[in-house]
């Protein structure tokens, strides 16, 4: 097939090109460059199969680009980081909003499918435990927090509206807390900080009082479930994450083991609205997808390790 993938440039979405790639596609990969890196994508530099459009897919695409025979949009531009959604906080909501309409109109006109990356953040700082699809959320709407988190639930309800109306053959997932290399090493979340202290030598720096969960994925892993749902018939939200718990001091100590570092643990307050509890349930996904992931936190973080120690000069 002839993909386009938005957010090619970013963590997930550079990674999701190379699955693609792999597989025989022909990709469109589009960026406009805010948060992603030209890093991600420089191993394609000679593959004849990529292309890259530099582009904010807020702005309709200019009236002599040719995208080629696109069969698949996967929609996976936006700021991802709290670090950088706060500090591009407009922008994050227009691309979850415009953008996410755009590229909607883009796969209607063309009769293409399109796989929308929502993100467990739909669920804000959650009442109920596991979270499953049914779930409705417990967001706040005018926190810090909320461009992403309503940013995101809003695309949903695009996607969801485009699909009843339009009969667009969408697909939602909601992705949990991801880590591998090409994480950004300065973008502030969990694995990231850690891996970059204890490799500098600095203090760990743990919000709250670090027995706040998350269920950290590997992003192989992720990239198989959601490979897996754009194959499927569900048009409904998918959780695609890692339902084994963990408390961020377990994530440090972790790290600390991997790489050996000496680095103490140093304890700041926790930043408002921040959930204290994240965990999917992924019985859809075993179901119906006949997913679940295998690589554990201790491997994963060992498989990135070597990437993280590369940023080290920068």
């Amino acid at each position: 097939m002839h993909v386009l993938v938005t957010g090619a440039a970013g963590f997930l979405g550079s990674h999701l090109t190379d699955r693609l790639l792999a597989e025989g596609h022909t990709v469109l990969g589009v960026d406009n460059f805010c948060t992603g890196s030209r890093e991600n994508l420089a191993h394609l530099a000679a593959e004849s199969r990529f292309r890259l459009f530099e582009w904010d897919i807020c702005r309709p695409f200019p009236a002599d680009f040719d995208p080629g025979p696109i069969k698949y949009v996967f929609n996976f531009a936006s700021p991802a980081s709290p670090a950088e959604y706060m500090r591009l906080a407009i922008e994050t909501l227009t691309v979850g909003s415009i953008g996410t309409q755009n590229m909607l109109e883009f796969a209607s006109l063309r009769q293409a499918g399109f796989l929308h990356a929502s993100t467990s953040e739909c669920y804000g700082d959650p009442l109920e435990h596991p979270q499953s699809e049914e779930y409705w959320g417990h967001v706040n709407p005018v926190g810090p927090r909320s461009v992403y988190d309503e940013g995101k639930r809003y695309a949903e309800a695009l996607v969801m509206a485009y699909h009843r109306t339009r009969g667009v053959n969408t697909r939602l997932v909601r992705i949990f807390n991801t880590y591998g290399p090409r994480l950004a090493p300065s973008d502030g979340r969990v694995v990231s900080n850690f891996m970059m202290q204890a490799l500098r030598g600095e203090p760990l720096t743990i919000y709250g009082d670090g027995n706040q969960t998350r269920s950290f994925c590997f992003v192989d892993d992720l990239i198989e479930g959601i490979v897996r749902l754009s194959r499927s018939g569900i048009h409904l939200p998918v959780n695609i994450g890692n339902p084994n718990e963990f408390t961020i001091l377990d994530c440090a100590e972790t790290v600390l083991e991997i790489t050996g570092s000496k680095s103490q643990l140093c304890f700041e307050a926790l930043p408002e609205d921040d959930p204290v509890r994240r965990q999917p349930d992924i019985t859809r996904a075993r179901k119906l997808l006949g997913w679940e992931p295998k690589i554990e936190l201790k491997e994963g973080l060992t498989r990135s390790l070597d990437y993280f120690r590369s940023k080290l000069a920068l």
